[in-house]
């Protein structure tokens, strides 16, 4: 199901990204108005809980802390004030847990990757955890769009005695629609470093040529929805152990295994609506067993 490159294929792949020669006549999405978006977050612990210590903002992303009362920072939330991600665009999320920090951080909605011309969009998220700080990146689904061209990458971070939760999933078309996503381009790559090595290197890609075969038993299976998520903490022995217990009660193709000192944990589903429903269960079910803090189901989830 996911294809794993080494890092001299990615720079392979991300320098000659499957894009076909257009003609003089033709439009192109460098054509046209692109978005160069990105957003900085840097958090540090204080005796009063989370405090924002840095932020920086471009358009089209925005960054919101909803809060309670007088509460510390407990949740971020990130917005695509373009509604959307189209061929050309690109967009860079940053967040950096300072010691004793303790942040979740989320969407405000669904991504939307619409159709392009002939240039892939462009999402870099970079996640860096400090020791002693807490992060978990939950951000709500990607829907990928027919004929979409999406070049995604997740690098992170970590340190001893750091904790980490972070998830990325995928739909192909909304199946409420009647949406059917014969054709397109993605790659969604992870890598991981710990104490500055690299540790764990992930990559997933579809390109039009596999869009048809993607019902095959050795690739999707007719499932249109996917995730991956890693865990980095301690007593990983004894969660894995967990997950395996809880894995049976989610209702979707889901197996957890123990890598490079990570977790991680793999779901499939053939509608979103069950892979939305089988991430709550487990984030509600290991919620508790990770203890008071971030890991939990995003208040912006149920919005």
């Amino acid at each position: 199901m996911f294809d794993v490159m080494s890092p001299c294929d990615l720079t392979d792949g991300f320098s000659s990204y499957d894009t076909p020669d257009v003609s003089k006549d033709r439009p192109s999405d460098r054509d046209l108005q692109r978005a160069d978006g990105c957003a900085r977050i840097t958090l540090l612990g204080s005796e009063s809980g989370t405090r924002i210590e840095d932020i920086i903002e471009r358009s089209p992303i925005r960054v919101m802390f909803p809060r309670t009362g007088h509460r510390a920072v407990e949740e971020a939330v990130l917005i695509n004030t373009a509604g959307g991600v189209a061929g050309g665009d690109r967009l860079e999320l940053c967040v950096t847990a300072l010691p004793g920090a303790s942040i979740a951080v989320t969407s405000q909605a669904a991504e939307k990757v619409y159709r392009a011309l002939n240039e892939p969009a462009r999402v870099a998220t970079r996640l860096k955890a400090h020791e002693s700080a807490r992060l978990a990146w939950l951000p709500q689904e990607t829907i990928v769009f027919n004929w979409a061209r999406l070049h995604r990458t997740t690098e992170i971070e970590l340190f001893c005695g750091t904790e980490l939760l972070a998830l990325e999933w995928l739909v192909l078309g909304r199946a409420a629609h009647g949406e059917v996503v014969i054709g397109g381009n993605i790659t969604d790559s992870w890598r991981v470093k710990r104490d500055g090595r690299l540790t764990w290197a992930d990559s997933f890609r579809i390109t039009a040529e596999i869009f048809p075969h993607l019902h095959r038993k050795a690739l999707l299976a007719d499932c249109h929805a996917i995730a991956t998520l890693i865990y980095f903490g301690p007593h990983l022995d004894k969660r894995l152990e967990f997950l395996r217990e809880v894995i049976p009660s989610l209702g979707c193709n889901c197996a957890a295994t123990l890598v490079s000192g990570l977790i991680v944990v793999r779901f499939a589903a053939k509608e979103s609506s069950d892979l939305k429903l089988a991430l709550r269960s487990f984030l509600q079910q290991i919620g508790p067993e990770l203890g008071s803090g971030p890991f939990r189901v995003p208040k912006m989830w149920s919005c």
